[in-house]
C-alpha cells in the first residue's frame, strides 16, 4: 500500500513538472515572511512578468504570439518566473532593498493573437485576459515554478502579490463567437461558458461603458472585455475559490485591478471570504485623473475592506516633479487632504508611475525621478517601484511604457536612493508610521517632517535645478544635536545643526537637492502605528503595529472592551476581536503597567459572514434632487442611521428608473429588516408600511425585489 501510494505521488509530480497546469499540491506556509497584513515598512517592487527577465526559454511562446526580438511590444517577449527568481538571487532586488513584489496576474490567459495592424497582433502577455483562473500562465511557469518563486521569495524576506482581475476574462463580441477566444471561462480545465449564448447568465451584456457614471463602468463592459457577472451564484463561486488557489500557494497580497468596475458590495464580500480564509494585504487599483476627487473612491478605500493605490498622490507627485504644472504648496495639500480623507492613509499603496501610466521619466536630467522616488519613499503610505524606473527607462503610453527591462545596472543614482531609503521604512517607524507636518515651504522647496512617538525625520526637496535657497526660520522636532544626510550626499545633501529649541542652523538648500535627516529613539511610549486587517469580525485574529507596548502583555481595547490576546512582544500584538456589537471600533492599548496608547479608528467588525444580496425597490418615484437609498436593522446596512444608509442606487442599466437597485454586502444566514429612503440634501423621506425582510442565503448570492410602500 506506502509502495503504490509513493508512486501515485511520483506520477503526480512528474506530470506537474510536465504540464504545469493541474491544481497545485503543495500549500506554502503561513509563517514563511513577516507580517502579512502590514506593508508600511516594505517597499514593493511592480514587475511586468514578460517584460522582466526571461529565466527559462523553454517555456517560451511560439508562432504569432512571441517576439525573440523585443520590438514588437504586443507579444510575449519571454519574461517568466524563474526570470524574477534568478534576480532575488543574484542579490539585485534585495540590494535595492526591494521587500515586497508584485507580478503580472499568474492565471491562464488567451492564447489568441487578436488583430492590431500597428503591433502585428496583441496578445495576452500583460496577463489580463484570462481564461482559467485555476491554472497558469504556461509562458509565465508551471506551478511548480511559482512554487519555487514564493519560496525563494520568502527566503530573502521578501513578499509576493499577485494581479488579480475578477472584473473580466478577455476581449469578445457579443455577435461573432469565433473572435478571439470570445471571453471563455474555465473552471481548472473545463468550460464553464462563453460570451455569446450566455444561457447561464455569466457574464453582462450591456454594451461597452462610456464612463458616463459610476453605475455605467460597473455594468457595461470595459472595452470590449467580457464583463463577469459577480452576483451570479457560478461566477462567485468560482472566482471565491480561485483566489483560494493562490492563497494556498502562499501568496503575501493581491492587488485587484479595476476595482472602480466592480460592484462595492460584492467586492466587500469577496474581501470577507478572503480574510476568513488567509488574511493577506490586498489593495485595488480605482484610476484617478490629475486633480481628480472622488466621493465613491474614498468610501470605497473606507468601508472595502481592502485599500487602493493612491492616484491623488502619484498624479501630484508627477504634476510637480515631472511636469512642473504645480507647486510645492500643491504636493502639501495632496498630503494633507487626503490624510483627512482616508481612514487608513498608510495603508495607501503610493507611486510615481505604472503599466498604465506614462513612463515618469520622459529625458533631460534625472534629478526629477530620484526626487520624486525619495519623496515617494519617505511619505506615508505604501511604496510601490515600477520596474526600470530605477534604470531611467521611458515610454509614453501602451505599449511603450511596458519595454523589455533595459538593464540591472546597480550604480545608478536612482537604485541607490532607492537601496538607501527603503531600510528606513523598517528602522524608523516615523517613516513607516509618522504624521506629516510641513516646516519650511514655497513654490520649489518642501521641507516635511514625519514624527512617530520620538521618533523623527526630516526631509528637504528643492526641485528647482538651477536655483539654490537659503533656508532660515526651520524648526523640527530633532533633539539638539548635528545631522548627518542619511543620503551620504548622493543627492548633494550636507548636514545640519539643530539647537536644544528646534531651531535648525540656516543653511543652503543647493539646486536639486534632496538631504534626509533622522532620530531613531530607544525608548517609547506606547503608539499604535497600524491595525490589520481593518474589516475583521468575532473570533479573528487582527495584528497591531507600533511602538513602546512592553514586553508583558497588556489588554487590546475595542472601545472598552478587552479582546484575547494571542501574543504580544513591544512593537507587534496579535489579538482576537471579542463578542460586541457589530459596527466601527476605535483600539487602543494598555500596557501591563497602565499606560495608555493611542487611539487607532475605525476598525469595522463585521455582523458575520458576508453574502451579496441585490436589493431592488420598484416605483420609487422621485423628484429632482433626490435618490434612493436602503437602511436596515443591522450594521452592514446602517442599523436604521440614515447617515450611514447604502447608496445613492442605481436606476439605469440592469433596472431602469422608476425601478432602483445596488448590490450589497450582508451578513449571511441572516434574517434583516429593511426599507428604502429618499435623500434630497437634508431631507429624508421614509418608505411607508411595514419593514420589509429577507432570509440572507447561507452562501452564493441573492436577489431581493420588492415595490416601495406609500
Amino acid at each position: 500500500m506506502k509502495k503504490t501510494f509513493k508512486l501515485i505521488l511520483v506520477l503526480m509530480l512528474s506530470l506537474t513538472l510536465v504540464f504545469g497546469l493541474t491544481a497545485p499540491i503543495q500549500a506554502a506556509s503561513d509563517t514563511a515572511v513577516s507580517n502579512v497584513v502590514n506593508y508600511s515598512t516594505d517597499v514593493i517592487y511592480q514587475i511586468v512578468t514578460d517584460r522582466f527577465v526571461d529565466g527559462n526559454t523553454s517555456n517560451n511562446p511560439t508562432g504569432d504570439l512571441y517576439d525573440p526580438t523585443h520590438t514588437s511590444l504586443k507579444k510575449y517577449f519571454g519574461g517568466d518566473w524563474q526570470g524574477i527568481i534568478n534576480k532575488i538571487n543574484d542579490g539585485y532586488l534585495t540590494g535595492m532593498g526591494v521587500t515586497a513584489i508584485w507580478i503580472s496576474q499568474p492565471v491562464e490567459n488567451i492564447y489568441a493573437v487578436l488583430p492590431d495592424s500597428t503591433f502585428g497582433g496583441s496578445t495576452s502577455y500583460h496577463g489580463y485576459w484570462a481564461r482559467d483562473f485555476k491554472k497558469t500562465n504556461p509562458y509565465f511557469g508551471s506551478f511548480t515554478d511559482f512554487q519555487n518563486l514564493i519560496n525563494t521569495a520568502h527566503a530573502h524576506n521578501i513578499k509576493v502579490i499577485i494581479d488579480f482581475a475578477p472584473n473580466h476574462t478577455s476581449p469578445a463580441s457579443e455577435t461573432d463567437p469565433t473572435y478571439a477566444e470570445n471571453g471563455k471561462l474555465y473552471d481548472n480545465g473545463t468550460l464553464l461558458g462563453g460570451y455569446t449564448n450566455d444561457t447561464n447568465g455569466y457574464f453582462h451584456h450591456y454594451g461597452g461603458t462610456d464612463f458616463s457614471s459610476y453605475e455605467d463602468g460597473i455594468y457595461r463592459n470595459l472595452f470590449d472585455l467580457a464583463d463577469l457577472n459577480q452576483q451570479n451564484s457560478t461566477i462567485d463561486s468560482y472566482l471565491k475559490s480561485a483566489i483560494k488557489v493562490w492563497l494556498d500557494m502562499g501568496i503575501d497580497g493581491i492587488r485587484l485591478d479595476a476595482v472602480k468596475h466592480m460592484p462595492f458590495g460584492w467586492q466587500k464580500n469577496f474581501m470577507d471570504s478572503i480574510l476568513s480564509y488567509r488574511p493577506v494585504f490586498t489593495f485595488g487599483e480605482w484610476f484617478l485623473g490629475t486633480n481628480e476627487v472622488d466621493a465613491n473612491n474614498t468610501y470605497f478605500a473606507n468601508e472595502s475592506g481592502m485599500s487602493l493605490l493612491d492616484f491623488r498622490f502619484s498624479q501630484k507627485v508627477r504634476q510637480v516633479f515631472r511636469d512642473n504644472t504645480d507647486t510645492m504648496y500643491g504636493l502639501d495639500s495632496m498630503i494633507q487632504s487626503t490624510a483627512s480623507d482616508y481612514n487608513f492613509i498608510n495603508d495607501m499603496v503610493t507611486f510615481i508611475d505604472n503599466h498604465d501610466m506614462d513612463r515618469f521619466y520622459n529625458g533631460g536630467s534625472t534629478r526629477p525621478v530620484e526626487q520624486a522616488l525619495a519623496f515617494t519613499l519617505t511619505s506615508r503610505g505604501v511604496p510601490a517601484i515600477y520596474y526600470g524606473t530605477e534604470q531611467y527607462m521611458t515610454g509614453n503610453g501602451d505599449p511603450y511604457n511596458r519595454a523589455m527591462m533595459t538593464s540591472f545596472n546597480t550604480s545608478t543614482t536612482a537604485y541607490n536612493v532607492i537601496k538607501k531609503l527603503a531600510p528606513l521604512r523598517k528602522s524608523n517607524p516615523a517613516i513607516a508610521y509618522g504624521t506629516t507636518q510641513q516646516r519650511w515651504i514655497n513654490n520649489d522647496v518642501y521641507i516635511y517632517e514625519r514624527k512617530f512617538g520620538n521618533n523623527v525625520a526630516l526631509v528637504a526637496i528643492n526641485r528647482n535645478l538651477s536655483t539654490s535657497y537659503n533656508i532660515t526660520g526651520l524648526y523640527t522636532a530633532l533633539p539638539a544635536g548635528t545631522y548627518t544626510d542619511v543620503l551620504g550626499g548622493l543627492l548633494n545633501g550636507n548636514s545640519i545643526s539643530v539647537a536644544s529649541d528646534g531651531s535648525v542652523t540656516p543653511f543652503t538648500l543647493g539646486a536639486g537637492e534632496v538631504a534626509v535627516w533622522q532620530y531613531v529613539s530607544s525608548s517609547n511610549s506606547p503608539l499604535i502605528g497600524h491595525v490589520g486587517p481593518t474589516m475583521t469580525k468575532a473570533g479573528q485574529t487582527i495584528t497591531i503595529d507600533g511602538r513602546g507596548f512592553g514586553t508583558t502583555a497588556g489588554q487590546i481595547l475595542f472601545g472598552s472592551t478587552a479582546g484575547t490576546i494571542v501574543s504580544w512582544n513591544d512593537t507587534e500584538v496579535k489579538v482576537k476581536i471579542p463578542s460586541v456589537t457589530p459596527g466601527k471600533y476605535n483600539v487602543s492599548l494598555k500596557t501591563s503597567s497602565g499606560t495608555t496608547s493611542n487611539t487607532y479608528n475605525n476598525i469595522n467588525i463585521l455582523t458575520g459572514n458576508q453574502v451579496c444580496v441585490r436589493f431592488v425597490v420598484n416605483n420609487a418615484s422621485t423628484v429632482y434632487g433626490e435618490n434612493v437609498y436602503l437602511t436596515g436593522n443591522v450594521a452592514e446596512l446602517g442599523n436604521w442611521d440614515t447617515s450611514k444608509a447604502i447608496g445613492p442606487m442605481f436606476n439605469q442599466v440592469v433596472y431602469q428608473y422608476p425601478t432602483w437597485y445596488y448590490d450589497v454586502s450582508v451578513p449571511a444566514g441572516t434574517t434583516i429588516q429593511f426599507k428604502f429612503i429618499k435623500k434630497n440634501g437634508n431631507t429624508i423621506t421614509w418608505e411607508g408600511g411595514s419593514n420589509h425582510t429577507y432570509t440572507v442565503p447561507s452562501s452564493g448570492t441573492g436577489t431581493v425585489i420588492v415595490n416601495w410602500q406609500q
